[in-house]
């Protein structure tokens, strides 16, 4: 349905929403329309900050509502149904996708009303907290009982525990600790049409197919997740750092790997290009040398981390890296947001864009390498910096990213210009083995893409949406599944 703000059928919707949160917990303010039209994805920020440009306007929702709970979440979903009004879930805005912009108007639901901790099981080592609970706020209740959920990203200041869930986050401790998705236990759902279910009470059983996997990383296309039980962990007896120089890239990519394959279980591994080393940490750690910069860290019992930093160590000996020695890998670690927040991080009015990726170790280097070929011959305008910040058993996460300090003043040409890289990196990064995204998820940036990605193996996405979602209410225009 198409809203005419001013026929009586929107005071008739509108009065139906206030009805269910209340009416001060529903908006239809212009200004408010405007916040909730950008998050931090690039295009919305640039087509926003050129709107001198002509006539430019940005997608914007028609009613902001902000629920308390999941019954009312179910209702304003009934409502929307009722209507076919679209409705896109909002956490706190940090996304970088574009994966909360309501690009075809309706209802915005904000869920930070639901911000509480329901409980702290210490048998269990769990927590049950609500979705709209923010990141930082979450950790700040664990930690007056010793306890952490140890995901750590620099979103955490303003990223809802449901945006991770939404995106498959990832922190900074994520290779000891795993993805927001390994620490999911069960979760509380509300579908498109309004029922509200609970998936099982523990994440491994043989009881057919895992129900959570069904609207982790869905991004608000399959329901609104309202609730989760997390695993949490004791704050670590000791926390300690290393970091080495290596000649190039990929001899740091040995080192990175071989600490994962001898199961040394480092909490964190980051391994900087060589252009990024002398730009990036240069800057920020004042660290002036030529190479490939890697940094390590490990944490628990103080005994087992000094034995698991002598055998890193070696590896890292092995491989002639120039030893840098605890003290600047701990500046590393005190100083790792600052690469996200100025003076350091990419701004406009410069064209960027963080290329993540994950491959097997077979395959990462060449992904690596397919992505800067790109750059390098087909835009010569163009930086290409990369660093690896996620590593598994298996493979590693590649944060590449481009930058163009001058992009077209025309905010058209720039959009053609900006997805123009991001379609030819990635199709040169999945031939070479490697996926869309790691951990930031898909949006509306990368939907045109996912298609590509899944081959015939997208059709099972295609038909959940038609079963869950008839009427197509839940974030249209994402994930590739159209409207």
């Amino acid at each position: 349905m198409k809203l005419d703000t001013k026929s009586y059928m929107f005071d008739m919707i509108l009065f139906e929403l206030r009805d269910i949160v209340g009416k001060e917990n529903v908006s239809t303010k212009n200004s408010d329309k405007e916040v909730y039209s950008i998050d931090y994805f690039w295009v919305s920020e640039m087509w926003h900050d050129r709107q001198d440009h002509g006539d430019l306007s940005s997608p914007k929702a028609d009613f902001i509502v902000h629920p308390a709970s999941a019954l009312e979440v179910s209702k304003i979903l009934k409502v929307a149904n009722t209507y076919k009004i679209p409705a896109t879930v909002w956490g706190g805005g940090s996304g970088s996708q574009g994966g909360a912009l309501p690009v075809l108007g309706g209802i915005i639901i904000d869920i930070k009303r639901m911000n509480k901790v329901h409980r702290i099981d210490t048998q269990s080592m769990t927590v049950e907290v609500d979705t709209g609970m923010i990141m930082e706020h979450l950790e700040w209740e664990l930690e007056k009982h010793n306890f952490s959920t140890m995901h750590d990203p620099a979103s955490s200041y303003c990223a809802t525990v449901g945006g991770f869930i939404a995106h498959r986050g990832t922190g900074v401790l994520s290779t000891k600790y795993g993805k927001f998705e390994d620490m999911i236990t069960n979760m509380e759902v509300v579908l498109p049409d309004g029922e509200i279910i609970n998936t099982l009470p523990v994440p491994k059983t043989a009881c057919g197919p895992d129900l959570n996997q069904i609207f982790i990383g869905s991004e608000g296309v399959f329901g609104v997740v309202t609730k989760v039980t997390l695993k949490i962990n004791k704050l670590p007896e000791a926390m300690k750092f290393r970091a080495f120089i290596f000649k190039d890239l990929s001899t740091g990519l040995k080192v990175g790997r071989k600490l994962m394959v001898e199961k040394l279980q480092p909490a964190v591994i980051r391994l900087y290009n060589e252009t990024e080393t002398k730009s990036l940490i240069n800057r920020v750690l004042g660290i002036d040398k030529e190479g490939a910069y890697l940094v390590y860290g490990f944490d628990g019992k103080k005994e087992m981390v000094d034995l698991q930093l002598k055998y890193a160590k070696e590896i890292a000996d092995s491989q002639q890296g120039e030893d840098l020695g605890g003290e600047l890998g701990e500046k590393w670690w005190n100083s790792k947001y600052k690469f996200f927040y100025p003076p350091y991080m990419f701004r406009l009015p410069q064209c960027f864009g963080t290329l993540d990726t994950v491959a097997s170790y077979s395959d990462i280097e060449n992904v690596y390498n397919a992505m800067k070929e790109v750059i390098e011959k087909k835009y010569k305008m163009a930086r290409y910096i990369g660093h690896f910040s996620h590593w598994f058993d298996w493979g590693a996460m590649l944060y590449a990213r481009f930058i163009i300090d001058n992009p077209p003043e025309d905010p058209h040409e720039a959009i053609y210009l900006h997805n123009s890289i991001w379609n030819d990196c990635l199709r040169a990064a999945m031939k070479k083995g490697g996926v869309l995204n790691e951990h930031h998820g898909i949006g509306l940036k990368l939907s045109r893409l996912t298609p590509e990605l899944y081959g015939n193996s997208f059709e099972i996405f295609k038909k959940l949406k038609k079963v869950l979602d008839p009427n197509g209410i839940m974030n249209p225009g994402k994930f590739g599944l159209g409207v």
